[in-house]
């Protein structure tokens, strides 16, 4: 009897130890971890939106429009998911290969349990690459233009460009390196940030930051958020993702002492807004370059945009006379620029990277993704903005709701009393 019951006891631990929820849960460690460290990014990239970029574009503006710009961030978090949902995933990931990932997947229709987790994290991406353009024409575009121009944007210029970037496209199949969105990110939504500031057109009455401490909190949100953005698209948790993080936070810092360093020369005083803004600089530059830059490499990246992304928000800007108004263009589409080409430098043995590529073939290929994506991005911005204009009876608000401000005039509140 005692051996009869030992050897149904065994087969039942047999018959267990084969269902689902058994091999479930007998899952390795190191799928595990990955998980855990993904589930983690995802976290970390939605808050880069909210509260990090909301933030530090609120404290930008002035007191009477900063509920606008946090409504602004808020609500495309809000609103893009959804479009994620319906027709983005599909369109950015869908089939490997081709311009789109196609209309196979429409509302997630075929999208596996083990597939959620890696549509999560992109959707975070697909959610603050059009917020960032927000701050180019913030305190006088109308709240329908923003919301509509957003979506318009992200289904026809950020999605194709990812897909062929990050999912099988051309881009992939030609070995063009951007690891989390040098080119995906910040080159498209820098040139649509210079075109939209320029057909919304300049300010009435522009004034210096309301509250820079908002401005400071929000930057160290986005910088600690970025570990999750550069590091989480190595996709596990690896000595890869590892040194993906610390050359993330190598060349923030670089770039922050940059660009200090050049107000002590020219203004006399490092501004806390120049800090701020330079450690932003050495954070979109080496995005691209993340994934096979060493500690050598990600300095040189940070000094050359804390420098080169100065001069484009500071000199470039006011030569051409063009109201960029939180820097996306000089920031975020010359940060990209910088970063995208400098890959090819840095990510060579020369300079301690990992890539496995020869430099001169990998700049050109570089510069072919940049500029493609830049012509891209500018064409299909100026169309989208036109129809926008059309829809919505015009991209900006009144002269008087401007002066106003648009917490009142967009959303009847104030954010002081």
């Amino acid at each position: 009897m005692t051996s009869f019951l030992r050897r149904l006891a065994a087969l039942a631990a047999v018959f267990w130890m084969t269902t689902p929820s058994a091999m479930a849960a007998e899952a390795s460690p190191q799928v595990t971890g990955n998980n855990a460290w993904m589930l983690t990014a995802t976290a970390l990239v939605l808050f880069m939106t909210i509260p990090g970029l909301a933030l530090f574009y609120g404290g930008l503006v002035q007191k009477r429009n900063v509920l606008s710009v946090l409504m602004h961030c808020f609500s495309l978090t809000c609103v893009l998911t959804l479009v994620w949902l319906g027709v983005g995933y599909s369109l950015a990931v869908g089939k490997s290969g081709g311009l789109t990932g196609g209309w196979s997947h429409l509302f997630h229709r075929g999208v596996t349990a083990d597939q959620i987790l890696p549509s999560a994290f992109q959707m975070t991406f697909f959610i603050i690459t059009p917020a960032l353009i927000v701050g180019t024409f913030v305190e006088r575009v109308k709240f329908s233009a923003m919301l509509l121009f957003s979506v318009l944007w992200s289904v026809l210029v950020y999605a194709p460009i990812c897909h062929i970037t990050w999912f099988g496209g051309w881009f992939q199949q030609k070995g063009v390196i951007d690891l989390a969105g040098g080119i995906v990110v910040h080159i498209t939504a820098g040139v649509a940030a210079l075109v939209a500031c320029i057909m919304v057109g300049k300010r009435t009455d522009p004034h210096p930051p309301h509250n820079l401490p908002m401005t400071v909190t929000g930057t160290a949100m986005l910088w600690v958020g970025w570990f999750g953005f550069n590091a989480g698209s190595q996709g596990a948790a690896t000595d890869a993702a590892a040194m993906t993080l610390f050359v993330t936070h190598i060349s923030a810092a670089t770039g922050a002492c940059m660009w200090a360093l050049i107000e002590c020369f020219t203004i006399r005083k490092p501004s806390v807004l120049g800090i701020a803004t330079g450690s932003i600089a050495g954070l979109a530059a080496i995005t691209p370059a993340s994934g096979v830059a060493g500690p050598m490499g990600a300095m040189l990246i940070g000094a050359v945009s804390g420098a080169v992304c100065w001069w484009a928000s500071v000199k470039l800007k006011n030569h051409f006379k063009y109201d960029d108004s939180l820097d996306v263009v000089g920031v975020h589409g010359v940060g990209g620029v910088v970063g995208t080409l400098l890959a090819a430098v840095v990510g060579t043995a020369a300079f301690g990277g990992s890539g496995d590529f020869e430099m001169m073939p990998q700049l050109g290929l570089q510069t072919m993704a940049a500029v493609i994506t830049a012509g891209y991005s500018l064409v299909v911005s100026i169309v989208i903005l036109v129809v926008v204009r059309a829809v919505c009876g015009g991209l900006r608000v009144t002269e008087a709701e401007e002066r106003e401000g648009l917490d009142q005039a967009a959303h009847g509140e104030s954010a002081y009393n």
